[in-house]
């Protein structure tokens, strides 16, 4: 296989990279100091100018995670450190007269485990239909998505949402360097799925991120997930007392603690919340300080939010793929009657009643979902587009493999269509014959519609915004089409509803 160097300067020093398939690449190339030592649990800082060239051939640290979470092959695992705040850019290898629109994805993973590096990930086959694409690592769990600033003490400082934080740096370094790759800095799409669709989401009301994307794109945003500093702050309380730190010295145990310690103990946390209350998530963002002052849903209702054309949408079976792994959705009667067991019986009642097969396993399940990511959507398309463009659409598309299996199409499958993964000799297996001229045709759709709406912030003409007139929705399938306010019993079923406490 034929490759070659080539280089790019950046604010901080020059960086090589490869030419490898028609794509330019660069991985792992810091946008941060280490966050490490005394910069532990703090906000990030600019990445140290280096001497000489930067050599960013290879993948580097994933953020600490369980690791089972950092598969990236067979039997081959991605190497995992603190020192993690780095970002990969991918370009076309064939020059460009203008600057490139950019796309900047961000990973999902429940903000606990996932990394730029994942193989799907990779971004040339969108680099070769025309923009420059960067993915992002972010701190996760215990160091990064779980807020710990309220044990903070004066001699050691803990600030908070510090993966949001971590993601407005990542979006500055693309302001002030992409140009040097071919990008085009004022035409910036963020885009992301599950988690990194929450955060997408998320960074359209924090002020910071202003001015820094002009687009975002939020692929199965999940719900609920907000919690206030009061709730941020007995998360934190119970997370130190089961990393057994002792009274008046949790603070400096939080810095003493191994990167292990502290993952092993957010997992004991998020059991207990499990446990004691289904939904209950602790870990994720934070509202009331300067980072992200309100609810992001409140700040779109509000129009406070950066008012920037959206994408947003779900998966027609998100549910199916937590009956599997993760258990962690309301997808049969008990979880649900214990998730429902709070909420005023009227409310019950309507939303049990808007599943009319319910307590069937297919209604279980289509609740589960709606629950955790389409209601999400709902309310995000509902807030957003009284004061920007919004589009909302539902993926439907499975190959035969995929409904055989009974997952059909569950969270997270339309990445599979988003970065053309059909194209690869892996996807091929998943399409028998029969199913891959849809899958490709599905494929070249979604990318189709990213890339323009990249470009110009308009997904095609076919596709109306989103209104609470007509609530258009575009479905992906084999024939793809759209519907206006396709399941209102659904929808309105979820209106208003929280699980905050």
């Amino acid at each position: 296989m034929h490759e070659r160097t080539i280089r790019a300067r950046t604010a901080t020093g020059t960086v090589e990279g490869f030419t490898r398939d028609a794509v330019n690449r660069w991985r792992s190339i810091p946008y941060a100091r280490p966050p490490v030592g005394r910069l532990r649990l703090r906000a990030p800082q600019p990445a140290v100018p280096w001497a000489g060239v930067r050599h960013c051939h290879g993948f580097t640290n994933c953020a600490p995670q369980q690791r089972r979470y950092t598969v990236l092959g067979l039997g081959k695992y991605q190497s995992m450190g603190e020192d993690c705040l780095t970002l990969n850019v991918v370009t076309p290898e064939a020059g460009h007269d203008e600057p490139l629109p950019v796309m900047v994805f961000i990973h999902g993973g429940g903000y606990i485990m996932g990394s730029s590096a994942t193989p799907l990930y990779d971004g040339a086959a969108l680099a070769r239909r025309g923009c420059v694409y960067v993915s992002v690592n972010y701190r996760l769990g215990a160091l990064g998505c779980l807020d710990l600033s309220s044990l903070a003490t004066p001699d050691v400082p803990i600030d908070s949402n510090l993966y949001l934080r971590d993601l407005v740096l990542a979006l500055q370094w693309v302001r002030d360097n992409i140009a040097g790759f071919g990008g085009d800095p004022g035409n910036v799409t963020i885009f992301g799925e599950s988690a990194g669709a929450c955060i997408t989401a998320t960074l359209l009301a924090v002020p910071a991120a202003e001015g820094l994307f002009a687009r975002a794109i939020s692929e199965s945003p999940a719900s609920g997930l907000v919690r206030s500093k009061e709730i941020a702050a007995q998360f934190a309380t119970r997370f130190a007392t089961l990393l057994g730190a002792r009274p008046g010295d949790v603070a400096a145990a939080l810095l003493r603690a191994s990167a292990t310690q502290l993952v092993h103990t957010q997992h004991r946390l998020i059991d207990q919340g499990m446990e004691n209350r289904l939904g209950a998530f602790p870990i994720g963002p934070v509202i009331g300080d300067d980072v992200l002052p309100v609810d992001p849903v409140e700040a779109m209702e509000s129009g406070r939010a950066h008012r920037v054309p959206l994408i947003v949408g779900t998966n027609a079976e998100e549910g199916r793929l937590f009956t599997r792994f993760l258990r962690m959705l309301p997808t049969n009667q008990n979880m649900i009657e214990e998730l429902l067991a709070d909420v005023e019986p009227a409310a019950r009642e309507r939303i049990t009643a808007a599943y009319p097969d319910y307590p069937s396993s297919s209604a279980c399940i289509q609740l589960g979902g709606d629950f955790a990511f389409s209601s999400a959507a709902w309310q995000i398309a509902e807030a957003h587009s009284a004061h920007a463009p919004t589009y909302l659409y539902r993926y439907d598309y499975a190959p035969r493999m995929l409904r055989w299996s009974g997952l059909g199409a569950t969270h997270a499958t339309e990445l599979l269509a988003v970065f053309d993964f059909y194209r690869t000799r892996l996807g091929s297996l998943l399409t028998a014959a029969a199913d891959q001229r849809a899958a490709l045709k599905v494929s070249n759709d979604v990318q189709r519609r990213w890339r323009a709406f990249g470009r110009t912030g308009v997904p095609g003409d076919d596709w109306p915004v989103y209104t609470q007139d007509d609530r258009a929705v575009l479905v992906f399938d084999r024939n793809s089409r759209i519907e206006f306010d396709p399941h209102p019993h659904r929808r309105l079923a979820w209106a208003g509803f929280s699980l905050a406490q």
